[in-house]
C-alpha cells in the first residue's frame, strides 16, 4: 500500500518536474551540451546544430516568439534561422498556438482521417495550381521519397536526376554527389548508403540545360523524373536562370519523364503558388515541407490528379504514415494559411525584406569587401565569397566559409541568430518588425567588416 503510494508521488513530482523545466541539473549551453554528447551522437539530433562548420557550442534554446530566441543562458536573439524556414508568422504566433492547443485538447493522435487535413488539403489545391490532389506525410524527407517512388511507379522507369548541390532530404538514393562526367551516375555521400542505391541517380549541373540533356541522350528511356531545387537553398541560395526551369519541364516531358518541384524551402513562402507561380513552370510533382503545419512536424506532396491516383489505396505504388494528417499539424497548418491570407503576409514579407535589405546596403558597401547579398521573396544568403553571386554551387569559394564562421560569431555576440553554416540560407517572418530589422542589419554590417 505504501510502496504504491510513494510510487504514485515520485510519479506525479517528475511529471510538475518536467513541466517546468527543473530537471534541469546544468543551467547552461555547454553543460547540456556536454550532458547530451553522452547520449546523443554529435550532442544535436539533426548535424548542422552542432555548430561543426562555424565552431563552439550550440546554444540550447529555452523559449522563442515572435522574431527572437531565448537560450537557456538568458541571452536573447533576433533569429534569422526561423526553425530553417517554416516560422513565416514568427514564433508562438498566438492564434497557431491557440489553435494547436484546442486541437490537443481533443486528442493528439488518432491513425484516422479527420475534416482538417480534408480542408488543408482544399487549400492546398486551391493556393498551388499544378496541384489537383495532395498527400500529408510527417517530413520534407518523407515527402521527396514518396514523390520519387510515384514518379517510378507512374512511368515504369528507374533512374531520377538530381543536380549537385540541391539537398532532397536524406533518402539513401538522393545522397549522392556528382561523378567525373555529365552522364555519370552518382555515387554515395554518406557512409551506409549501397552504391547500387547511389547508382539509381543521375547527377547535373545546376542553371546547366545542356548537362540535363546528355543525361537525356544517353539514358531517356529509364529516367523516371528529373528533381529540382527551384531555388538551390540549401548549398547557399542560387537563383534560377531565366528559362532554367521551364526548360526542365520541356526536357522531362519530351522524353516521358515527369518534374518534381522540391518546394520544402519555398512552397508557401514566395506566395500562395510558391517558385511555381513565382518562376512561371509547371512541375508535375511538388513536395512541401513545415510551413503547411505551422512548423509542426509535416510535409505534403501533390500533383496532377492522374499522378496522384496511382497511390494506395487507388493504385499500385504504396506510401503511408500512422501521422499522416496529424490533427494538432493539420490545425496549426489551418491557421498559418488563414493568418496569411488575412493579413496579406506576402506584402508584409516583402516589405521588411526591403527593409532588411536596404538597411544593410545603407551601413556596408558589400562589394567593398568582396560580399553580396543574395535574395528572394523573404529568403536571404550573405554570401563572403565575391561581389557577384554564384550560379550554381561548385562556384562557392570554399575561403568564404572562414570569413562566415568570423560573421557568425559576431552576430551571435550581438544578439543575431544566423544560420550556423555558410552555405544555409535566412529567413524572414512576418515578425521581424523595424526595429529588430534596423538593429540586425547594423550588428550583420560590423560582422562583415571585421570578417575580414
Amino acid at each position: 500500500m505504501s510502496g504504491g503510494g510513494s510510487q504514485e508521488f515520485a510519479c506525479k513530482e517528475a511529471r510538475v518536474n518536467l513541466g517546468s523545466g527543473d530537471l534541469m541539473s546544468e543551467p547552461d549551453s555547454k553543460g547540456l551540451f556536454d550532458r547530451a554528447c553522452r547520449v546523443i551522437p554529435g550532442g544535436v539530433n539533426s548535424p548542422v546544430r552542432a555548430f561543426g562548420a562555424v565552431g563552439g557550442t550550440p546554444h540550447f534554446i529555452a523559449s522563442a516568439s515572435g522574431c527572437r530566441l531565448t537560450d537557456v543562458d538568458g541571452s536573447s536573439y533576433i533569429d534569422f534561422c526561423m526553425s530553417w524556414g517554416p516560422l513565416i508568422l514568427g514564433h508562438a504566433h498566438p492564434q497557431v498556438v491557440e489553435a494547436i492547443e484546442r486541437a490537443a485538447r481533443k486528442g493528439t493522435s488518432y491513425g484516422a482521417p479527420t475534416e482538417a487535413e480534408v480542408v488543408l488539403a482544399e487549400r492546398v489545391c486551391e493556393w498551388v495550381k499544378p496541384v489537383e490532389q495532395v498527400r500529408f506525410v510527417s517530413s520534407g524527407t518523407e515527402a521527396v521519397m514518396s514523390a520519387i517512388r510515384l514518379a517510378r511507379g507512374f512511368t515504369g522507369r528507374d533512374l531520377i536526376v538530381k543536380f549537385a548541390g540541391c539537398y532532397h532530404g536524406h533518402a539513401d538514393y538522393l545522397l549522392v554527389q556528382a561523378g567525373s562526367g555529365l552522364a555519370t551516375f552518382g555515387t554515395p555521400s554518406s557512409a551506409g548508403v549501397p552504391k547500387r542505391f547511389a547508382e539509381a541517380t543521375l547527377v547535373a549541373s545546376y542553371n546547366d540545360l545542356e548537362s540535363v540533356e546528355a543525361m537525356f541522350a544517353q539514358h531517356g528511356d529509364q529516367i523516371a523524373a528529373i528533381i529540382v531545387e527551384p531555388v538551390a537553398a540549401n548549398n547557399g541560395l542560387i537563383l534560377p536562370q531565366d528559362g532554367f526551369l521551364s526548360g526542365l519541364e520541356t526536357i522531362a516531358h519530351k522524353h516521358g519523364a515527369l518534374l518534381v518541384s522540391d518546394e520544402v524551402i519555398t512552397g508557401f513562402r514566395l506566395g500562395r503558388g510558391g517558385a511555381a507561380e513565382h518562376f512561371v513552370y509547371t512541375p508535375d510533382l511538388l513536395t512541401f515541407g513545415k510551413i503547411i503545419g505551422g512548423g509542426l512536424p509535416v510535409g505534403a506532396f501533390g500533383g496532377r490528379k492522374e499522378i496522384m491516383q496511382q497511390l494506395a489505396p487507388l493504385g499500385p505504388v504504396y506510401q503511408a504514415g500512422t501521422l499522416s494528417g496529424n490533427p494538432v499539424a493539420m490545425a496549426a497548418g489551418l491557421t498559418t494559411l488563414a493568418v496569411i491570407e488575412a493579413e496579406d503576409a506576402y506584402s508584409q514579407l516583402e516589405a521588411r525584406a526591403q527593409q532588411f535589405e536596404r538597411a544593410l546596403r545603407n551601413r556596408i558597401d558589400l562589394a567593398t569587401h568582396g560580399a553580396c547579398l543574395v535574395r528572394v521573396g523573404s529568403i536571404f544568403w550573405l554570401y563572403l565569397g565575391s561581389t557577384e553571386p554564384p550560379l550554381k554551387p561548385s562556384q562557392i569559394a570554399a575561403e568564404s566559409a572562414e570569413r562566415y564562421r568570423r560573421l557568425f560569431h559576431y552576430a551571435l555576440e550581438h544578439g543575431v541568430y544566423l544560420a550556423p553554416s555558410a552555405y544555409e540560407v535566412g529567413f524572414l517572418s512576418t515578425a521581424h518588425d523595424s526595429p529588430s530589422l534596423e538593429q540586425a542589419a547594423a550588428i550583420i554590417a560590423d560582422g562583415v567588416k571585421k570578417a575580414g
